[in-house]
Order: structure tokens, then C-alpha cells, then sequence
């Protein structure tokens, strides 16, 4: 789970991390009084979205007066921010955080992830921080420091002096650093994250510390342990088909081709997607509604697959274990029956009551192809594509 970047900074507060002064806003007149309670220009307007690279597009300015500040705010609210993280259609701002301005003298990059190949955590850290980061990690990763943390030690001194060093800190800094760091980690495992992201984190005229910019993200899977980070879901930052799946219990991602597929199970999943691309279609979405489905859930399903209007035809592809086929072909004749189908389907189904899935298909009259093995689904729809 994504959260935004004054929600981040709220944690961050709380880790003692130092960040500037500010506050989010809703509409122009709000904007206005923070930047008032501030009571100090420069500030800092920033749309507030789930992605990376708005400074470039548009969506950080300055504003060096209080009628700047509601100019700033009229421009950047309600706009449609395109970013590289956005995709061309881009992110609609609906708040904006106002913040202190800061006198700068140097822009350093510093993150911590999950790497699963090592089981660690590890910290990251850059002098080239800023909003090319992307392209210094591409183009020279020697720039970048890595140090692995073994999360049943936990961060130690050493970690702390091994990043510092390859910022090239002064001593006076490092001592600066220290909590600083070891405030990021404690809210990295704290709550349960996946990414941790301060960039850039400045050295400011006065010569202190600051995270100027801040992304953290969350593990979904451990939402339950945090309810107060489960309220930080900003659903209007999500994409619609893929939160109202989620409220039936089903993994749906939504992609960019035009293939829908259901499955049940992950790596099912992934084998089907790469079944459509090497039929000549890409897949429209990642849909797995899990070994243990009802009627109801392949209905849902159908249903929210259907809705996509990328969508020009549609794989079913299922292993009846404990999802029966027969459960399966009921819940697919049930729902194309409430909804109008407009696209061909091809379903592929074995396992457990194949033959008695097969008879509720055929015997259902509506306009479901029934493949008889993966080759065969293939070869469908790539027909499909093509017809």
C-alpha cells in the first residue's frame, strides 16, 4: 500500500527524522492558511499522488508570497499530473502539501528495501540524490552505496558510519546521521514496509540534516497489524476494478493488453499471461480468484473483467482441485447470464468434475468456447486477436 508523501513525513515525525514544517490542503483558502501559520516565505506547493517525478511535471513550485501561494495552489489542484511513474494519462491532484521552503546546499539520496534474494534489508545511499536519481542508478551505479542489514541483528553503528562515509559526511553530520538512520529502520520494520525512500534528504544552509521528500510504502499483507496505516488508503489514488475486487477477496491487477484472464492461483496466473503473449495478444489483467472459490467469487470475477473496455476476448483457465470444474462453469454461466457478454471466452478447465464443468457449459447456450488443453486455449485466442 502506497501512502502520500505528508502522510509518510507524519510517520516520519514520529522516528524523530526531521522534516520541514507544513501541512496538507484541500482548496485554495485552507493552502492559504497554512502557508500563514508557517509565517515565512519561500514555501513549497506539492500535489500529493501516489507517484514519483512530479517536480518535473509540473507539480512542485515555490511561491515567494501569500497571493503567490494561492495562485500556486489554483494551478496545481485539479490538474492532471503526467509523470514517467503516472503513465500517460497521469493522476488527478486532489490535495496539495504546503511546507517551509528550505535553503539548500547539497541533495543526497537514501532508501532502505526488502532484497529477497539475500533476506536482508538494505540501505541505499547516493551523493547524487535529487530528481534524476533514476538516472544515476541507470547510468552510473557505482554512485550508489549498498549495505545489507541482517534483520535478526538489526541496524548496528558500523551500518550507520558505512553509509556515512560513502556520503562523504562531515564528522559534525555524522553524528547527525546516526539517529537519523536508525529512526528510518525502526519505522521500516515497525511497520511492516516494502520501501523507504528519502530523496533527497539535504544538508541545509544551516548545516543540518532534512528529509525533503518522502516515500514510503507498505506491506498489504500486514495491514491487519496497523489499522491506523490501513486509514491512510487513499482508494481514490487506486485504480476503481482493482479496489472493488479486492472487497470481494479476489487478486486482480489491471494491465495494458486485451486479453482478460481468471485463474486460480498465482503461478497459474503467470503461465496464462505468458500462454497470451505467445498466442500474439497481451493480457488485459492478473486475475486470481484463489483455490478455495465459490460461484459467487468466479461470478464477481467474470463480472469485473468484463467492465474493462480494453477487453476483446477473455481466457478462463482453471486446475479444479479444491475449486471444482463443475463450481467453476456454474459460476461462468451464472454470470454471463447477468451480464451482457460482448467479447468471446474461451474457457479451459481440468481436474476434479471436469466432465460434469464441460456438460454445464455445453448445456448452458450461451457463446462460451470450450478448449481442451492449454495448446488448444492458445490457438483460440489467438483466433480471437486476429478475427
Amino acid at each position: 500500500m502506497k501512502i502520500h508523501e505528508y502522510q509518510a513525513k507524519e510517520l516520519l515525525k514520529k522516528y524523530a527524522v526531521p522534516v520541514p514544517a507544513g501541512g496538507v490542503a484541500f482548496d485554495v483558502e485552507s493552502a492559504a492558511h497554512l502557508a500563514k501559520d508557517l509565517a515565512v516565505f519561500p514555501v513549497a506547493v506539492k500535489a500529493q499522488i501516489h507517484a514519483g517525478g512530479r517536480g518535473k511535471g509540473g507539480g512542485v513550485k515555490l511561491a515567494r508570497s501569500a497571493q503567490e501561494v494561492k495562485e500556486r495552489v489554483a494551478e496545481i489542484l485539479g490538474m492532471t499530473l503526467v509523470t514517467p511513474q503516472t503513465g500517460p494519462a497521469g493522476q488527478l491532484v486532489k490535495k496539495v502539501l504546503i511546507e517551509q521552503g528550505v535553503a539548500v546546499l547539497e541533495e543526497l539520496y537514501l532508501g532502505i528495501v526488502v532484497d529477497r534474494a539475500s533476506a536482508c534489508l538494505v540501505i541505499m545511499a547516493s551523493t547524487a540524490g535529487g530528481m534524476d536519481i533514476e538516472e544515476v542508478a541507470a547510468a552510473t551505479p557505482e554512485k550508489i552505496v549498498k549495505v545489507p542489514v541482517n534483520p535478526l541483528i538489526g541496524l548496528q553503528d558500523y551500518h550507520c558510519r558505512e553509509i556515512a562515509f560513502g556520503l562523504r559526511l562531515p564528522s559534525a553530520l555524522i553524528k547527525q546521521f546516526s539517529p537519523l538512520l536508525k529512526g528510518l529502520y525502526q519505522l521500516f520494520v515497525e511497520n511492516d514496509c516494502s520501501l523507504l525512500e528519502i530523496n533527497p534528504l539535504v544538508i541545509t544552509a544551516q548545516g543540518d540534516l532534512l528529509a525533503l521528500d518522502a516515500k514510503v510504502d507498505i506491506d498489504s499483507n500486514s495491514l491487519f497489524r496497523h489499522p491506523e496505516l490501513h486509514e491512510m488508503r487513499d482508494f481514490d489514488e487506486e485504480d476503481p476494478l482493482e479496489v472493488e475486487a479486492a472487497t470481494f477477496n479476489l487478486n486482480y491487477i489491471n494491465l495494458d493488453g486485451n486479453i482478460g484472464n481468471m485463474v486460480n492461483g498465482a503461478g497459474l496466473a503467470m503461465a496464462t499471461m505468458d500462454i497470451i503473449k505467445g498466442a500474439g495478444a497481451e493480457p488485459a489483467n492478473f486475475l486470481d480468484v484463489g483455490g478455495g472459490a465459490d460461484a459467487e467469487m468466479v461470478e464477481n470475477g467474470f463480472r469485473i473483467i468484463l467492465s474493462d473496455p480494453k477487453v476483446k476476448g477473455v481466457l478462463i483457465n482453471i486446475f479444479g482441485g479444491i475449486l471444482r470444474c463443475d463450481v467453476l462453469a456454474a459460476g461462468v454461466v451464472e454470470a454471463a447470464r447477468k451480464i451482457a457478454i460482448h467479447v468471446p471466452v474461451v474457457v479451459r478447465m481440468e481436474g476434479t468434475n471436469v466432465e460434469a464443468g464441460r456438460e454445464i457449459l455445453a448445456e448452458s447456450g450461451l457463446n462460451l468456447v470450450t478448449a481442451v488443453d492449454l495448446q488448444d486455449a492458445a490457438q483460440k485466442i489467438a483466433h480471437i486477436v486476429q478475427g
